[in-house]
């Protein structure tokens, strides 16, 4: 895998505030690299160093192993922050988008039609912006940022007033650019999301990597495996049970964490013997799991 991105080291204050500590990741062509944590994590300032808006107190950022001035037209951006001129027409906005960054509005509109057929926003292409509901104006925001047919795209919360079809509609559009060769990073709390779309992980707390890896690499790296029953029967033992850590027990479901080093069939054995088991799965640690082993936090500061 060809690297498009590396991180080395970077470090941002704001006054006495260092906002980012020691950041360092790589993104490769042709992967979906997730930059997971609170808010407030460091996240969008590390954003903001990668795409030239601020410069990192020490430590560098490559872009095709150029500085940032030097590829800036080949990545493109979707900020946290809607940057989207209201009162503009949807097409003359995106055609507006090419005149700043120096092309031709004429050619580039074949390619702002299609992303706007793409985000099925054809039909609204004549309406102004602030017409538009605050999902469609950020696959506004997302067309704006694929139009150049960037290599590198960067994407802070975008998932942000989507609804949940169109949540799928981003997901696999972005699944698509990946499978043709273009490098993604994305930054987002929605770690549940994450799971489902990205290749690579960079968990950040307070500034640092507390984890980061492939997916699968960094979900085995902490946590608990859970085991999930649909029975028939009395299940008030399985709380009881060997390796059980804690469960939660419904009339005819259950959810086990299993302690560290705990066997799985052993719970399936003993559960078999006094239910009739209808549904027997094993579920890894989950990303919000892992990282709240990592930093020692609670479900709910995590939650968006």
């Amino acid at each position: 895998m060809s690297q498009v991105l590396s991180v080395l080291d970077v470090v941002k204050h704001y006054g006495k505030v260092k906002a980012v500590d020691g950041v360092s990741f790589q993104v490769a062509a042709g992967r979906i690299t997730g930059l997971l944590g609170r808010n407030g994590a460091g996240k969008t300032t590390t954003l903001r160093m990668i795409t030239g808006v601020l410069h990192p107190d020490r430590g560098r950022v490559e872009l095709f192993g150029a500085g940032v001035a030097e590829a800036r037209d080949r990545l493109g951006y979707l900020p946290e922050e809607r940057g989207l001129y209201r009162k503009m027409r949807v097409l003359d906005h995106l055609l507006f988008l090419a005149e700043i960054k120096g092309r031709s509005p004429a050619a580039m509109r074949p390619s702002a039609e299609r992303w706007l057929r793409r985000f099925e926003l054809w039909e609204k292409r004549d309406g102004k912006v602030e017409e538009l509901s605050k999902g469609n104006q950020q696959k506004v925001q997302l067309a704006g940022a694929l139009l150049f047919d960037p290599e590198l795209v960067i994407l802070d919360e975008p998932g942000s007033g989507l609804d949940p079809v169109n949540v799928v509609l981003v997901r696999r559009l972005l699944q698509e650019l990946a499978a043709e060769g273009k490098a993604i990073l994305l930054s987002t709390h929605q770690m549940g999301e994450a799971e489902k779309l990205c290749d690579e992980i960079v968990l950040v707390h307070d500034g640092k990597v507390v984890k980061a890896g492939p997916l699968a690499e960094v979900r085995a790296s902490g946590g608990r495996d859970a085991v999930h029953l649909e029975f028939e029967g009395e299940a008030a033992f399985l709380a009881q049970l060997p390796g059980v850590g804690s469960a939660r027990i419904d009339t005819n479901r259950a959810e086990l964490r299993l302690e560290a080093g705990a066997d799985a069939q052993e719970v399936l054995a003993a559960a078999v013997g006094r239910l009739r088991i209808l549904r027997f799965e094993v579920v890894a640690p989950s990303l919000e799991e892992v990282f709240l082993e990592a930093v020692g936090g609670a479900p709910a500061e995590v939650a968006a």
